[in-house]
């Protein structure tokens, strides 16, 4: 049985502490969460963050695993001394330009519409829905990537909706009908990132419960006021992460190669910095401890790269459908996200040309201390490079406890698939 095998099985934590682990292009973020099964929270109780050497990773990919592997060590034993406790069974979270999600819709013409649907019938059917929208992801995948063989893993998956003949249901057990379309959400990730992810958690003795797409995680572990579309947007060291909810849905993924990097080198070759320089002087840029005639110096610096990610962010959600409207809430997170002026361009809504974007972007900052199930016992998880971690422990939690009944069915039809 292969590992992957073993991650998409149902598990259940030993002792009473998992780790979540973040890595990112720029920072190793570890969380000790102490977590309460039966009433699916979980308690922070230890913090580590550790930088990344220089070309450990590049645009959210592993290129240097043994070296990788010490900064996760690093960051690990930070949080565990701070908690006091151990854990041995992990959720390491994965993102970046060949990290793909989407929502695929099929339909599913049944022989006979008299006859009410039965579970077997439906597990037929999503397994049918699995296989036709992975080997979509594959051709797509490698239109994108010029590779025709690339090898992709299913990582999470997540019924959408319903219906059975036009009209929506929750639950299609017992219904009748000539015609059962369901929408579900698919996460896949190539295999050799996942091959690398497994290498590193092997190196430092960990179990792995599951491997999570970060956009995929930040979407679900965010209780959205007054209704469900936003556009959640993850600014990290080398790439920018963008998750679509619209009508009440996760509608898909994108990411490009860009992110706080690209703006501290910017930084190296204008005034002629290392880079640790110009990191410490973009940090008190965003955070108002520079001289006003410094700040407008670099604020004209940036101007253009800010231009430059705005595009992008147009271009990622230009591959989304047209067919409704996008939202207009934007949910920021991300070490990226702090630099001083990019909440202002994204609020000015030059981003949204030529999209279907009705009303003003409304901006905001995901408070770490909102994230669903999961209680911050440190007290200093309070930005928004903290956010990825902590949507990691209430996915895990989240995960931990689900049954319903497509849960299972999802679990067994991604095992199927990684034989």
């Amino acid at each position: 049985m292969s590992f992957l095998n073993k991650i998409f099985g149902r598990r259940r934590i030993k002792g009473n502490c998992i780790l979540t682990l973040d890595i990112g292009t720029e920072f190793v973020k570890a969380l000790i969460v102490k977590v309460d099964e039966s009433n699916k929270k979980g308690e922070v109780k230890g913090a580590g963050f550790e930088s990344q050497k220089n070309f450990h990773m590049i645009a959210g990919a592993v290129t240097d695993i043994q070296g990788v592997a010490q900064t996760c060590k690093k960051a690990i034993e930070a949080a565990q001394r701070e908690a006091g406790e151990r854990a041995v069974q992990a959720v390491i979270g994965i993102a970046g330009e060949f990290v793909k999600g989407a929502t695929f819709s099929f339909s599913y013409e049944r022989e006979d519409q008299k006859q009410k649907i039965e579970l077997p019938e439906l597990k037929n059917i999503i397994q049918k829905i699995q296989w036709k929208a992975f080997n979509k992801i594959r051709q797509d995948l490698a239109e994108e990537s010029g590779i025709s063989e690339i090898e992709v893993k299913l990582i999470n998956a997540t019924i959408v909706d319903i219906k059975i003949d036009g009209y929506q249901v929750t639950n299609p057990l017992g219904f009748q009908g000539r015609e059962i379309t369901i929408s579900v959400f698919n996460a896949y990730a190539p295999l050799m990132h996942l091959g690398a992810i497994n290498s590193i958690a092997k190196a430092l003795n960990l179990e792995l419960l599951f491997i999570a797409a970060e956009p995929y995680a930040i979407a679900r572990a965010v209780d959205i006021e007054h209704g469900g579309d936003a556009i959640f947007i993850d600014i990290g060291g080398g790439t920018t992460d963008i998750a679509l909810l619209r009508e009440g849905g996760l509608e898909g993924i994108k990411s490009f190669a860009l992110g706080g990097r690209a703006f501290t080198k910017r930084l190296c070759d204008n005034l002629s910095l290392d880079f640790a320089e110009a990191e410490q002087i973009k940090l008190k840029y965003s955070s108002g401890e520079i001289s006003p005639a410094v700040k407008k110096k670099i604020s004209e610096i940036f101007r253009q790269d800010i231009k430059v990610w705005l595009s992008g962010v147009n271009l990622a959600l230009n591959e989304f459908s047209k067919l409704s409207p996008l939202p207009s809430k934007v949910y920021l997170c991300g070490g990226g996200s702090s630099l001083l002026g990019i909440k202002k361009a994204l609020e000015a809504g030059q981003w949204s040309e030529g999209l279907p974007v009705l009303k003003a972007p409304e901006v905001n900052f995901i408070d770490p201390t909102k994230i669903i199930g999961i209680e911050d016992k440190i007290g200093r998880l309070k930005e928004p490079k903290d956010v990825t971690p902590l949507a990691l422990a209430s996915l895990t939690i989240q995960l931990l406890g689900e049954k319903g009944l497509f849960a299972p069915m999802l679990r067994r039809a991604i095992r199927l698939m990684q034989t």
